[in-house]
């Protein structure tokens, strides 16, 4: 089966794919986000607390911390 995402508006030469995170309480939340493929463009759209961000700067991971998992 092939998943074909949404091309982005913004530069047309990346695609929109969706990301997934989880809620406070553990819960799965799905397509929480959608980022354009292309480096050079940087669109984004999230929800937070029932808020829609738009093109908020996107980092490379690099000083993230991961969270340990709760015993």
């Amino acid at each position: 089966m092939d998943i074909v995402f949404p091309r982005c508006q913004k530069c047309s030469g990346g695609d929109l794919v969706p990301l997934s995170d989880f809620g406070g309480q553990g819960a799965p939340v799905y397509f929480k986000a959608w980022v354009c493929t292309n480096p050079e463009c940087g669109f984004n759209i999230k929800i937070r607390n029932g808020e829609v961000f738009m093109n908020e700067p996107v980092g490379n991971g690099v000083s993230h911390t991961p969270r340990v998992p709760r015993t």
